[in-house]
C-alpha cells in the first residue's frame, strides 16, 4: 500500500484558498489519472480538480462546505507504489506556523507585502483586500495530516516531515471503517465518470436514481430519464426559508465575499462620478433586425448589448484616457492600448465579470461570438479564473432585469463602467412630432482622478451618438 496525500493545488491568479463544493469521488473508489475528483469554488470560479495519480481513494479529509488553504491535504490516494509516511497529528512546527500566520496582518492594497512575503493581488475583478481565513471546523479532533507535497512533485518524492510553507488547515477526522456515503451528492453509487459528468451538467442527483446498467450502475439513459422527474436538483445558491424562523443566515463566502470586499475598497478609494444619457435607439433596433435577417447571421445571438459593446469600443478609441488605471505607487496613470471588455454576469454563485481579451480588435461578428461564449460559460459556472482578471472597461446590463439604469461602482483597477438600461417604447420628439420610439438610458460611472467631467461627457455622448445612428457612426469612425 502506498498512501499519497493530495493537497489543494495552487489554482493560479494569486488565489490562496478554496471551498470544497462537491466531492466527485468517495472513499473506496478506484480512480484514473486526471479523473476529476473534486469541485472547488475559489473567489473567481468553480473549478474541477483532476487526480494526479491513479489509484484507490483511501480517505477524504475535508467535508463539503469547508474552506481550505492552498497546500492543505484534502484526500489520500493509494497509488500502489512507494508509500509516503502519513503523520497521525499535525507537527508542532506546522501548528506553530499556522498560529503565527493566523495572527499576522495581511496587506490590503495592491502591491503591499506582509512580513511573510505575501503580496496583495487581483482577485475576482479587483484587488484582494481581505486576509485568507478558514471557517471554524465542525470537529475539534485533529486529523492525520502529512506535509503537503508541491502540486508538481512526483509521488516518489513525497515525504512527511517539515512544516508546510503555507499555513495549513487541519482537516477534520473522517470516521474510520465507514462505508462510502450515499448522500445528496451521489457518493457511493455506481456510475462511470462520463455519467457523473453528465449528471452534474444536467443537475441530476445520482443518489436518487435506480441504475439499469450492469450491477445496478447508473447509465446515461438513466440520467436523461431523470430529467422528466420532478425537482431534479436545487440551484446551489438557493436560499431555503424555514417556516417559523424569523431570520435566515447565508454564509458570506466565495464570489460574494470577494465582490463585497472589492466594492467597498473601490467605493472608498476612487472618487466616483456618474452621468446619465437618454438615447433614442430606434435605428439601432432596426439595424439589429436587419442583421438577424442576414443569412450569415441567422445562427448568431444578436442583442442590443452587442451594439452597446461596439459603441464603447469605438468611443474608447476616440478617448483612450477612459481605458486606463491609476497607479498610486508609481504616481502614474496607465493608459491601456488594448481593451479587455468586461461583461457583468449574474450567476448562481453571485456576480462575476469575465472579460473579452483585446475586444477592440474583433470584428462585429467575432465580438458577437465572444459575448455568446462568455455568457454561456458564466452561466454554466465554468469561467476560468484567468478570464476574470485584467479587465480594463466593464459594461453591466441592468436592462435585462427591466431596470432603466443605475450608478454602478467601478471594478477596482478600472477607470469607468457603463450601465445599460432597458430599451422601452417611449413617447419621444422625432422630426417635430411626438412618436413612440425605442429609448434607453445609459449610466456612466468614472474615476474623477483620471476622467474629468468634459472627458466623461464626451465619451458618453459618443456612445449615445453611435446607438442613435450606428450605421452612420460606424462609417464615420472606422
Amino acid at each position: 500500500m502506498a498512501i499519497n496525500q493530495f493537497p489543494l493545488p495552487d489554482l493560479g491568479e494569486g488565489l490562496t484558498e478554496g471551498e470544497i463544493l462537491k466531492w466527485l469521488v468517495a472513499e473506496g473508489d478506484v480512480i484514473e489519472l486526471n479523473q476529476p475528483i473534486v469541485e472547488v469554488e475559489t473567489a473567481k470560479a468553480a473549478v474541477e480538480i483532476p487526480a494526479k495519480w491513479a489509484g484507490t481513494v483511501v480517505k477524504i479529509y475535508v467535508p463539503e462546505g469547508t474552506v481550505v488553504e492552498v497546500g492543505s491535504p484534502i484526500i489520500a490516494i493509494d497509488t500502489g507504489g512507494p508509500s509516503a509516511p502519513v503523520a497521525d497529528d499535525m507537527s508542532q512546527g506546522a501548528a506553530a506556523q499556522a498560529e503565527k500566520a493566523a495572527a499576522e496582518p495581511t496587506g490590503g492594497l495592491i502591491g503591499e507585502t506582509t512580513a511573510s512575503g505575501r503580496t496583495a493581488v487581483l482577485v475576482g475583478y479587483g484587488p484582494r483586500v481581505t486576509a485568507a481565513k478558514r471557517r471554524a471546523r465542525k470537529s475539534d479532533a485533529p486529523a492525520p495530516v502529512a506535509s503537503a507535497p508541491a502540486a508538481h512533485a512526483p509521488a516518489a518524492q513525497v515525504v512527511a516531515p517539515a512544516a508546510p510553507a503555507r499555513p495549513a488547515v487541519t482537516p477534520p477526522v473522517a470516521p474510520a471503517a465507514v462505508a462510502p456515503p450515499t448522500g445528496a451528492n451521489g457518493h457511493g453509487v455506481l456510475a462511470k465518470p462520463p455519467v457523473r459528468m453528465l449528471a452534474r451538467t444536467l443537475g441530476v442527483d445520482l443518489s436518487g436514481l435506480t441504475g439499469t446498467g450492469p450491477q445496478g450502475s447508473i447509465t446515461r439513459d438513466d440520467v436523461q430519464a431523470a430529467l422528466t422527474a420532478p425537482a431534479a436538483a436545487a440551484p446551489r445558491a438557493q436560499v431555503v426559508m424555514v417556516p417559523g424562523e424569523r431570520e435566515t443566515r447565508v454564509p458570506i463566502k466565495g464570489v460574494r465575499k470577494l465582490t463585497a470586499a472589492n466594492m467597498v475598497a473601490s467605493a472608498f478609494t476612487a472618487p466616483h462620478v456618474t452621468e446619465f444619457l437618454t438615447v433614442d435607439m430606434t435605428r439601432s433596433m432596426k439595424a439589429l433586425e436587419r442583421l438577424k435577417a442576414n443569412r450569415e447571421w441567422r445562427d448568431v445571438r444578436v442583442s442590443p448589448l452587442l451594439l452597446v459593446a461596439k459603441a464603447v469600443l469605438l468611443a474608447a478609441q476616440r478617448h483612450p484616457m477612459v481605458n486606463s488605471s491609476w497607479d498610486e505607487a508609481a504616481q502614474e496613470i496607465v493608459v491601456k492600448n488594448y481593451v479587455n471588455l468586461g461583461i457583468a454576469a449574474a450567476t448562481e454563485r453571485g456576480l462575476i465579470v469575465p472579460n473579452i481579451a483585446d475586444a477592440g480588435r474583433l470584428s462585429l461578428r467575432e465580438l458577437a461570438d465572444a459575448m455568446t461564449d462568455l455568457v454561456a460559460t458564466a452561466k454554466s459556472g465554468k469561467t476560468p479564473p484567468s478570464a476574470m482578471s485584467g479587465g480594463t472597461f466593464t459594461i453591466t446590463n441592468v436592462g435585462v432585469f427591466g431596470v432603466d439604469t443605475g450608478t454602478p461602482i467601478l471594478p477596482p483597477g478600472e477607470a469607468a463602467i457603463l450601465a445599460f438600461g432597458a430599451v422601452r417604447e417611449t413617447p419621444w420628439a422625432h422630426k417635430g412630432k411626438v412618436k413612440l420610439r425605442q429609448v434607453t438610458t445609459l449610466g456612466l460611472s468614472f474615476d474623477h482622478r483620471i476622467i474629468d467631467g468634459e472627458l466623461g461627457s464626451k465619451f458618453l455622448r459618443d456612445i449615445g451618438a453611435f446607438l442613435a445612428d450606428p450605421e452612420a457612426m460606424f462609417l464615420a469612425w472606422t
